[in-house]
């Protein structure tokens, strides 16, 4: 048997429709607990946007490496700014991952942006300031089904530490066939939008240790647990392993291109277990949870 994650119609919920408020979070709950992941349909953002972004990111990628180089910042653990290729590695893995990465965050952050592509920054800032608005939706509906108060993530998500990842996965035609595009890890973070991608090779380990692809699908999003999310539950929502493999054959030849949203809260944000194990899960702010995350994955 085929194996899929869920694919959820999110329209009446954002609509406001009164029946909505109750079966669409608690078939996200549902979908958050067995696999960690849903597909998303009936989310509203516009297709031009996201293809204006894909657009300019492969203008911005296929820059010579100094000129990327002008809009890195050291010292911010790849916060914001360009994030060299081979750079990043998965927390449990020495090898480092097959991409490079530039990465949007808050606008009062004294952020490097590319002259070579003006576009880009355009366009980026404009899908992020969208998705941050989805995702504190989506978070609505995560309260509403933890039987918490609907703007419980509210104070914590507005202004908080986000940021749009815009990566690029080069062609690798000579490389092992086990070498990680991404390799096999958790997101740090409490939610993340993905938004589509410009090829297949996602995958999500399920309970059952089988990989499910995730297929690329333009006008869906991908939206998934992280660790934060998972903490302050105490594993009741699972932010589940997944990675991004090489593809087969002549796939291996082409760029892939993706655009990952993580929704952070503020530093000061309390990630103590509120259900679940608060044996397993420790207490900690979402500031101390990011800091050890980024010591591990080679960032910082």
């Amino acid at each position: 048997m085929n194996k899929a994650i869920p694919v959820l119609d999110a329209s009446a919920f954002l609509a406001g429709d009164e029946g909505a408020q109750q079966t669409f979070p608690a078939a996200l709950r549902a979908a958050f607990e067995t696999y960690g992941f849903v597909t998303l349909e009936g989310h509203g953002l516009g297709d031009a946007g996201i293809s204006e972004t894909y657009k300019a990111a492969e203008s911005f990628f296929g820059l010579p490496v100094e000129r990327k180089l002008t809009v890195s910042k050291p010292g911010v653990g790849g916060n914001f700014g360009y994030t060299p290729f081979g750079q990043e590695h998965a927390k449990d893995d020495a090898r480092a991952d097959l991409k490079e990465f530039y990465h949007f965050a808050q606008t009062h952050y004294d952020q490097p942006e590319c002259a070579d592509v003006p576009a880009f920054a355009f366009s980026g800032r404009a899908l992020y300031g969208e998705l941050e608005t989805l995702a504190a939706r989506l978070l609505e509906a995560v309260a509403l089904s933890l039987d918490l108060d609907r703007g419980y993530f509210t104070e914590f998500v507005n202004g908080g530490n986000s940021i749009l990842r815009v990566l690029h996965y080069p062609p690798a035609p000579d490389a092992p066939d086990d070498a990680p595009r991404a390799g096999s890890h958790e997101d740090i973070n409490l939610i993340t939008l993905l938004v589509g991608s410009s090829a297949d090779g996602l995958e999500v380990l399920d309970k059952d240790g089988d990989w499910i692809p995730v297929r690329a699908h333009a006008r869906n999003l991908t939206v998934n647990v992280g660790d934060m999310l998972q903490n302050l539950t105490g594993g009741v929502l699972r932010s589940t392993t997944h990675r991004v493999v090489l593809p087969p054959g002549e796939g291996r030849n082409r760029s892939r291109y993706s655009l990952p949203f993580f929704l952070h809260p503020k530093g000061p944000m309390p990630l103590d277990p509120i259900m679940g194990d608060d044996v397993k899960y420790p207490k900690w702010t979402a500031a101390e949870f990011l800091d050890h995350r980024l010591r591990e994955i080679g960032l910082k």
